[in-house]
């Protein structure tokens, strides 16, 4: 028996299936793996009702849990579901308001105040890294320096105010297993089963849930979203505006490429204009050369010279002629003058 529901990826049926207290009970109780008693959606000041920012909807729960021991205790849930690739600085940024709020404070005697222990849930459309697992538990534990865990440290409200435990859920990594209570519920998110023509439905094999009175409670009011028409239009907006992300991721991606190349050609050219620079390195060093061996022969020459003139003067003054001077130096009488420094 196959059952059609609307798809919660979607934010406004995500909202529409979590406002009904027991539907958030069975799925934060699947999510935790613990009892919850008791859940309250609470006042939350950053939904996503403008399209500035990627989509990122949040609800937060306040809820009464059983521990393993029988105890109960108060908790707060922080819910973050988004489609796309998400800058992890909006998650933390939107965990220290809650951090901050007022409302998340418990006071104990003597006027202490203590943050409600927190839980922060991801549901994300997209991959984290490399991990493979579909549903991820990252537990806060305390260690001395020897590295033994601390007990009961888990149960301290100074350490529970100030660390967090987290549950991550990637939803494209959901492919129609059904292991455990957790894998039913999340199978509502399983995106392999939208419908081939209208991916705001998705198709559910019914017999997987008929002794569930809980899930069955769940696909009935996602059932019931599908003849919403508020909830439809809702949805074909969030189409809409992921279209035109999408549009808009295409011009980024093509831009990148575009730049991408141009960088590749600025690179050859610096790499042109670098062997270009080594040729003229090596043309200049050549020149420095060819000018200290030009160098080298004027001072040759300077000193063959100036022997030339000595013995010139030497014969000169022993009374040689300058006829004879200038026939035995093979040169003129005038340069010789010029030589000895004669008018």
């Amino acid at each position: 028996m196959k059952i059609t529901v609307a798809n919660p990826i979607y934010d406004s049926v995500f909202k529409f299936m979590m406002e009904d207290e027991r539907i958030a009970r069975t799925v934060l109780s699947a999510l935790l793996k613990k009892d919850v008693l008791t859940v309250e959606m609470r006042r939350h000041e950053h939904p996503n009702v403008t399209r500035d920012n990627l989509s990122m909807f949040r609800i937060d729960f306040a809820a009464k849990v059983r521990e393993s021991d029988g105890s109960e205790r108060l908790i707060l849930i922080e819910l973050q579901k988004t489609w796309l690739n998400t800058e992890t600085l909006r998650f933390r940024r939107y965990l220290a308001a809650q951090y901050n709020a007022e409302e998340n404070m418990l006071k104990e005697e003597e006027q202490r105040c203590y943050a409600m222990p927190m839980v922060a849930v991801y549901l994300l459309g997209h991959r984290v890294g490399d991990i493979e697992e579909p549903v991820v538990y990252v537990n806060h534990k305390a260690f001395d320096y020897d590295g033994r865990e601390v007990a009961n440290c888990d149960t301290d409200p100074f350490i529970n105010s100030l660390t967090h435990d987290s549950i991550i859920v990637q939803i494209p990594l959901l492919h129609g297993k059904i292991n455990n209570r957790l894998d039913k519920v999340l199978s509502v998110f399983d995106q392999t089963l939208v419908a081939d023509k209208n991916q705001h439905v998705i198709n559910l094999d019914g017999k997987l849930y008929e002794d569930d009175p809980d899930m069955m409670h769940l696909l009935h009011r996602l059932g019931l979203a599908t003849m919403n028409a508020d909830l439809r239009q809702e949805m074909n907006d969030e189409d809409e505006y992921f279209s035109a992300i999408e549009d808009r991721d295409t011009l980024l991606m093509e831009a990148k490429a575009k730049l991408s190349d141009l960088d590749a050609q600025l690179s050859d050219a610096n790499a042109q204009l670098s062997d270009a620079n080594a040729q003229l390195s090596d043309v200049n060093s050549q020149l420095s050369n060819a000018n200290a061996q030009l160098s080298d022969v004027n001072s040759q020459l300077s000193d063959a010279n100036a022997q030339i003139r000595s013995m010139a003067q030497a014969m000169y003054h022993n009374g040689v002629s300058l006829e004879v001077i200038a026939q035995s130096m093979n040169c003129r009488i005038d340069d010789l003058k010029a030589l000895l420094g004669l008018s």
